[in-house]
This record gives C-alpha cells, sequence and structure tokens, in this order.
C-alpha cells in the first residue's frame, strides 16, 4: 500500500470528500445532480456570433481555458488554439491524432501501439508507458470530458470548433492527471433554427480516403440535432514477403450525434459517439538503424516488412455525456455527466521485427533482416472497460470586482486487460495474464478572479483530490495450464493531494498584456501490468511546481498577434517508464526530481490583406536529476551505443538526461494566400512546415536508439467559390516524403518504427 499527502486540505473539505466517497454512485445523487447543477457558463457553441472583423486584422479567440469564456488576449496561461483551415489541412490525408504534434510550442504526441493509443507530451513532460492501465501527465478533455485511459485518447478530430493546448499545470479546474498540461478539444454544437449541413471527400496516395459528413436539423424553436460522420481509409501498402500479404491499412470509422434543448435559462446538450477501427496494428522493423548510428540503413524501403508474426489490430468503443446548464440570477449552475466504454480492444505484433527462431534458438534456420537472437510476439487488449464522471459546478455572474467559481468532481474507471505471449510464429498463445485496476477519486475545487483594478486582475484557485485504487491479477497461467508466480496477486494503492494556482494579469495598454503565473500538479499513484516471474509494480505520486511569466500583445493596429512565455518547472518524483533493455522488462521507477525550463511563442500577422503568416515555436530543455537512478540498456548484442556512464551492475545511469521523447526545439510556420477572382470566389494556396530537433526513445541515452530531426511539411492548392460554400484542392502531405525512425525497441535488435509516408491527393467539400 502507498499514501501520498501535499498539503493540508483541512477538516470541512475531508468531510465532503468523505460524503462523496460514500454516496458517488448512488442513482439518486447522480440523479439530483444532472438535474440541478451546472458547470460554468454556456460552452463556445451557444455564444452569440462574433463581430465583423475588418479584413486584413486578427480576430478575437475565444477559449475556455480558465472554464468560462474568455479573449485568449486576456487569459494569464499559456495556451495556443487550433481552428478552421490549419485542422483540415493536416487531416487531408487520414491522419489520426497524432497531427496536432509540433503544431504548436511544446506539444508532442506518439504512439508505439498505431492509432489507438497516443501519447502526449507538453513541455517534455510526458509518459511512455505503453500498458492498458499506463497514466499520463496530459490530460485530455474531449467535451468537457476527460479521457483518462489512453485507448481513449485517439478519438479522432473532426466537425471540431477548435483545439486549445493549455501549457503547465491546470490541476485546480480539470479533473485528472493534468501536471504538464491540457489537450482540450471542443466539437461544434447544434444551432437552433439553422437546416445546414457539410460534405468532405478526400482520396489520395494508397487509397487514402476520408469523407465526413455533418447535419444541423432544426425541431422547433427550442430544440436542434447535429449528427457528424468521419471515415478514414488506407490500403494496405507494405509488403510482407514471408506471409505473403500486405499491412498497414486501416478502416476507421467515428461518429457523433447531438442534441440541443434550450428554453429560457435552462440548456441541456446531449451527446452520444463511437468508434470501431480494423487495421494494422504498429510495424516493429528490425535493425532498420546502422550501428552505434541513428540513420536508417542504406537500402531501406518503408514498403517492405519481412516478418513471420501475425500483425493486426482492432478497437471500438462508445461514450455518452449530458451537459445540464441553468442560468439564474447572480449565479450559473451545471452538470457534466459523462461514460466511456472501451468495447473492445485488442492488438497484435511480432515484437522482434523479423522473420525466423532467432539465431539463439536455432542457428541452422534462417532469420532475418539481420541478427535476429530469439523470435517474439505478444499481443493484448482491453477486455473490459468502463469510466463515469461526475461534474457540477457553480459559477458567479455578479457584475462586481468579484468572479467565484467552484464544484465538485467525482471520477470510477474499472478496466480489465488480457495481455498474451505467442509462440515465434504467432499461431499459438503460449500464457495469458488478466489484470484488473479499478479506480475512483473524488475532487473539491474553488476559483476567485479579483479586478484589483481597471487593468490589473488577480486569479487564484485550490483544489483537494482523494485518489484510490486498487491492483488485482486474477488469471495467470501458461499453455500448458500451469500457474504464473503473478496470478492472485493483489496492491492498494492511495493519495491525496492539494493544487493550487495563482495568477496575475496586467493591461500595460488596451492591447498589450503582461502575466505571471505559478501552480502545481498532481498525478496519481500508477500500477504496471506484471507479466512472467515480475511482481505487481507501484509508482507513488508525483507533484509538479510551474512558474511562467510572458506577454500576449496585439500590435500594428491588430495586423498581427503575439504571444510569448518563458516558463520553469520541477516535478518531484516524476513517474518514468523504463521499457525493453536486455531483460526485455517494462519497469515504472520515479526519479527524484526532473526540470524543465524553455520559451514559447506564437505569431500572427496579416502581411497583406491576402496573405496570412503564422510561426510558433518552443524551446523546452529537461533534465533528470537523481544521482541513484539507473535502468536496463540496450543488449549486448543489440550495440546501440550507450551513451550514460554504467553502475555496479551494469545499468545505465540517468542522472543529467532528458526525457525522452522530449525535442528541446519545436518549430511550426504557415503562409495562406488568397486571390480574390470574383464575387466571393477565391484561388488560394495554403503551405505548413513543422519541425522538431532530435528525440531520445528511452531514459538512458543512446547513440542508435534518437530519432533523427524531422521536418514534414504540406502543400494545398485550392479554388472555392460560391461564398465559400464550395471547395476544391489538391495537396500533399510529407511532401518530401521525409522519413525518420520515431520509436524503437531495445532488447532483440536495432528495431524501429517510422512515420507516414507522403500523401498526395485532392478534396472536395460543399456546405449547405
Amino acid at each position: 500500500m502507498q499514501s501520498s499527502q501535499s498539503g493540508s486540505a483541512g477538516a470541512l473539505a475531508r468531510a465532503m470528500i468523505g460524503g462523496l466517497r460514500l454516496a458517488r454512485w448512488q442513482p439518486a445523487t447522480v440523479a439530483a445532480a444532472a438535474a440541478l447543477l451546472a458547470t460554468g457558463v454556456a460552452v463556445p457553441a451557444f455564444a452569440a456570433e462574433p463581430a465583423v472583423v475588418e479584413a486584413g486584422t486578427v480576430e478575437d479567440v475565444i477559449v475556455t481555458a480558465t472554464r468560462r469564456e474568455e479573449k485568449l488576449h486576456d487569459v494569464p496561461v499559456s495556451a495556443s488554439v487550433l481552428t478552421g483551415e490549419p485542422l483540415e489541412a493536416i487531416g487531408s490525408a487520414g491522419d489520426d491524432i497524432r497531427q496536432l504534434a509540433f503544431r504548436v510550442p511544446s506539444l508532442n504526441i506518439e504512439s508505439s501501439n498505431g492509432r489507438t493509443f497516443p501519447r502526449f507530451y507538453i513541455r517534455g513532460y510526458g509518459n511512455t508507458d505503453f500498458t492498458s492501465f499506463a497514466s499520463q501527465p496530459v490530460s485530455l478533455v474531449y467535451d468537457d470530458i476527460v479521457m483518462e485511459n489512453p485507448s481513449l485518447k485517439g478519438f479522432p478530430v473532426f466537425d471540431q470548433a477548435d483545439v486549445e493546448v493549455l501549457r503547465g499545470p491546470q490541476g485546480t479546474l480539470f479533473g485528472r492527471n493534468s501536471p504538464a498540461g491540457v489537450v482540450k478539444l471542443e466539437s461544434k454544437k447544434p444551432v437552433i433554427g439553422e437546416f445546414s449541413g457539410s460534405a468532405s471527400i478526400s482520396d489520395g496516395t494508397y487509397n487514402t480516403a476520408v469523407l465526413e459528413t455533418v447535419l444541423n436539423l432544426p425541431i422547433n424553436d427550442a430544440m436542434a440535432f447535429r449528427a457528424s460522420v468521419q471515415g478514414q481509409h488506407r490500403d494496405d501498402w507494405v509488403t510482407n514477403p514471408i506471409r505473403h500479404e500486405k499491412l498497414e491499412g486501416y478502416d476507421d470509422w467515428a461518429a457523433r450525434l447531438q442534441l440541443l434543448f434550450k428554453q429560457g435559462d435552462f440548456t441541456a446538450l446531449f451527446n452520444l459517439h463511437g468508434r470501431t477501427l480494423n487495421g494494422s496494428a504498429r510495424l516493429f522493423r528490425a535493425n532498420i538503424l546502422e550501428s552505434g548510428s541513428n540513420h536508417l540503413v542504406p537500402g531501406f524501403d518503408p514498403a517492405q516488412f519481412p516478418t513471420d508474426g501475425y500483425n493486426g489490430q482492432s478497437y471500438s468503443m462508445v461514450g455518452g455525456n449530458v451537459h445540464l446548464t441553468w442560468t439564474l440570477p447572480g449565479v450559473t449552475l451545471q452538470s457534466i455527466t459523462g461514460y466511456e466504454s472501451i468495447l473492445h480492444y485488442n492488438t497484435v505484433g511480432d515484437i522482434d521485427g523479423g522473420y525466423g527462431p532467432g539465431a539463439f534458438v536455432d542457428p541452422t534456420t534462417p532469420s532475418g533482416p539481420g541478427f535476429i537472437p530469439f523470435g517474439v510476439e505478444t499481443g493484448g487488449g482491453i477486455a473490459h472497460h468502463g469510466q463515469l464522471t461526475q461534474e457540477v459546478r457553480a459559477v458567479s455572474n455578479w457584475s462586481g470586482p468579484w468572479l467565484l467559481q467552484g464544484g465538485i468532481f467525482l471520477f470510477n474507471e474499472d478496466v480489465e486487460d488480457d495481455s498474451h505471449d505467442y509462440d515465434i510464429t504467432g499461431a499459438a498463445i503460449t500464457d495469458t495474464t488478466k489484470s484488473r485496476q479499478k479506480n475512483d477519486a473524488e475532487a473539491i475545487f474553488a476559483s476567485l478572479e479579483y479586478s484589483a483594478t481597471e487593468q490589473l486582475k488577480l486569479r487564484g484557485g485550490v483544489r483537494y483530490t482523494e485518489d484510490h485504487k486498487v491492483f488485482t491479477v486474477p488469471y495467470a497461467y501458461d499453455v500448458q495450464g500451469n500457474v504464473l508466480p503473478v496470478n492472485g496477486q493483489r496492491q492498494t494503492a492511495k493519495a491525496s493531494n492539494v493544487s493550487w494556482d495563482l495568477s496575475a494579469n496586467y493591461a500595460v495598454t488596451p492591447d498589450v498584456n503582461l502575466y505571471a503565473r505559478a501552480a502545481t500538479g498532481f498525478r496519481a499513484p500508477s500500477f504496471g501490468a506484471p507479466t512472467g516471474n515480475q511482481v505487481i509494480q507501484v509508482a507513488r505520486s508525483e507533484d509538479n511546481i510551474s512558474y511562467e511569466v510572458g506577454v500576449k500583445a496585439d500590435l500594428f493596429e491588430r495586423r498581427a498577434r503575439l504571444s510569448f512565455d518563458v516558463f520553469h518547472y520541477n516535478v518531484s518524483h516524476q513517474q518514468l517508464t523504463a521499457v525493453g533493455g536486455g531483460s526485455n522488462q517494462t519497469a515504472l521507477i520515479n526519479a527524484a526530481h526532473t526540470i524543465g525550463k524553455g520559451a514559447e511563442l506564437d505569431f500572427e500577422a496579416h502581411l497583406l490583406p491576402n496573405l496570412v503568416l503564422n510561426l510558433s515555436g518552443s524551446v523546452n530543455d529537461t533534465e533528470i536529476q537523481d544521482k541513484s537512478l539507473a535502468v536496463a540498456p540496450c543488449s549486448p548484442w543489440v550495440d546501440c551505443g550507450v551513451l550514460n556512464k554504467l553502475d555496479g551492475n551494469g545499468n545505465a545511469l540517468l542522472d543529467g538526461n532528458p526525457l525522452p521523447q522530449a525535442a528541446k526545439y519545436i518549430g511550426d510556420i504557415s503562409l495562406r494566400y488568397g486571390i480574390p477572382v470574383g464575387n466571393g470566389d477565391e484561388v488560394y494556396a495554403y503551405t505548413d512546415w513543422s519541425y522538431r530537433s532530435e528525440v531520445d526513445f528511452f531514459l538512458y541515452r543512446s547513440a542508435t536508439f534518437v530519432g533523427q530531426p524531422l521536418t514534414q511539411g504540406g502543400l494545398r492548392l485550392g479554388y472555392t467559390w460560391a461564398g465559400r460554400k464550395y471547395d476544391a484542392a489538391v495537396f500533399c502531405r510529407n511532401c518530401t516524403n521525409q522519413i525518420r525512425a520515431i520509436g524503437g525497441i531495445d532488447f532483440d535488435n536495432r528495431t524501429g518504427m517510422i512515420n507516414d509516408p507522403r500523401i498526395i491527393g485532392a478534396q472536395f467539400s460543399a456546405k449547405f
């Protein structure tokens, strides 16, 4: 058992939490909360139409970073927003949510499980854990519902109002595990009294096709319905000559149905959504990296993958939420109830990345490509999952200098995982482990804003959380029916925490704001699913304190917009995942401290009335500080060029290393130029280019397992007419076809994973 305390919550908070825990899922409690209470203000879709903006000037960007609608200019948080054409352009080639990586400062998203299990990093701060029970310090919040399990975080981005990236701890106003920040996605909502819709279809290289349809249907003067559907497809384009098959294709469908009711001061929004995916699992490619180098081997062909193991992935989920808002004199009440369930998830991959039993098993039998010590095939997924969340919130509507909001948050999740090992061909299971984790948490929070003067606003917030987890292994047997040592094991962990934030925003002029912010964050203890002879692993809770100062300004008579900040954070007991090594073990560990510091820039300029520039970038310098922390490096036969000193056990010492997948430099630039050719018609060109510097794949440093710098560009040439109701365009993504290793496996050989290839295609869309 593990217990963690941070700060003092006070007797009243503890008593209230205790009462919430005793009654948290009684039907009457949930029903009463859903009927009577509610979050802040109405979501952005309910807002009035934006004011007309003078051509060639920047528009006001409305965000809900503080759970209120505010101008981005006025929010004392380092934040970036993606919306409109940038989202459409980067999503035209069938990419999943990883398309958002490097599009804004300090954001990285990667996966070793393909389209189903994205891992998020903000300011270099993230988690490489790939188990079904992994927790991440970056919280994904989709339509105000936290997506806690990483397998939920891959829900597609479509019919989107915006994507907000909030950097730094967000532990006061957001419900779960957000010490690094929040990626907040907001769907477009139904519009009462309007019959409208849209359809878009694109097709490109490898028959990469995307279909998106939207219908907004008015029911009466108080109700509206909105249906959104997206389908993504790619043909199998990678040849496996060993099994005589094709791989790397997918069929990925998602849908969202929404019903809005608005009568007087009461608003209800119902959301039902789901996703189904079938396709290839991640392709682990054996010996694609040069010995002692991070370059791809000469002659590497992305379209070839010789392996004797089975490869496949399937996934389905459903979810729903209810937002109830009641605006009263002086206060707005809201209830947000959400349920998410992974119905099925299974993924199987050939971890050795090649074919044959391997040189250590049968040196007389051919194996390859390159040196394969032994064959390894693994698989598994989620057999059962359910997540229930309830948030109730009260927000003041006072006209005076004080603004207050507060509420409660309840979380309950039950996850059951199946993990399988296979024989070297992947044809038969050799052993199975079933693990289960139950997690519940309760929180009370409050936030206060005070307008000290016309120029100066002060804000502060606090959140008290209690978190409880139980991990069990109800089944662990090999194919002969022998009991594995982990069978029947049980472990518990609990933690309590007080998170807070303080900020000040000073308007130097109406167009220039300076801000400063200090905030803390918290991530509850994590469990690691055991395999083989391992026992259940527990990583203690982690805490983060962060400081930032910045400026937000509208420049040149609103022809340009600038946001710039510098930051420093210190994570105590950061949960890290040591993956692979010579023993091929996944270990949860805690580092004494991790330090991060850097700077971030967002800049938008209307250089000409029809020429718009967007430029963003960040510097992130991370460092693990723990003199004694060490992990197993790659196996001797891998020859990966370990750069760290080794301790007496041959393990690599991590002190001074950067965090894995933490790019020191990130940059993105886009340009859009339009040429009017008639009444509402336009020919346009849009290009965007993103860059990230090299990244380490693992906690230890290696000459081989470090990703080379990656630059990817996109181009879109199009024609829009009839007042932008119709649009036809040709496009390319990863136009230069730059291929890099973006992840690796280090226990068997120099196995790597690569980024997506160049896609060239065409798209047509229509609105009505």
